[in-house]
């Protein structure tokens, strides 16, 4: 009998394949996407020192937008993350989808960060 993977581990694979290529330094942290059914999550990581630089989600207290699963909460935590990445002196990063599709509200967060001021 074949073996069928979940979608959340094929999501991995691609993670994995595309982490290959993508790496965070200090002077271009890796900007990275989470998104799950609810909510979306990104952060902003130098993967030299491990560290976390930068975070925002539309789970948080504070949530720029109800209903966190929407194209326009997305794009409302990608403006957030993006001024608060400039206030840290952070203005340029490399984009890691996290094995999602370039599509929806990856691409919502991805182009709001740009014309917030992130370049990637």
């Amino acid at each position: 009998m074949i073996q069928r993977s979940s979608r959340n581990e094929h999501r991995g694979r691609v993670h994995q394949r595309l982490r290959r290529k993508i790496q965070g330094h200090p002077e271009r942290p890796r900007l990275c996407v989470f998104r799950s059914l609810k909510h979306i999550y990104v952060q902003v990581i130098d993967d030299d020192a491990g560290r976390t630089l930068v975070s925002a989600s539309s789970a948080e207290k504070n949530a720029p937008a109800k209903g966190g699963a929407t194209v326009a909460a997305a794009g409302k935590v990608g403006k957030l993350v993006a001024d608060r990445a400039l206030e840290k002196g952070i203005k340029r990063v490399v984009f890691d989808r996290g094995g999602y599709k370039y599509h929806g509200r990856v691409k919502a967060l991805a182009d709001a960060a740009r014309e917030a001021g992130l370049e990637f």
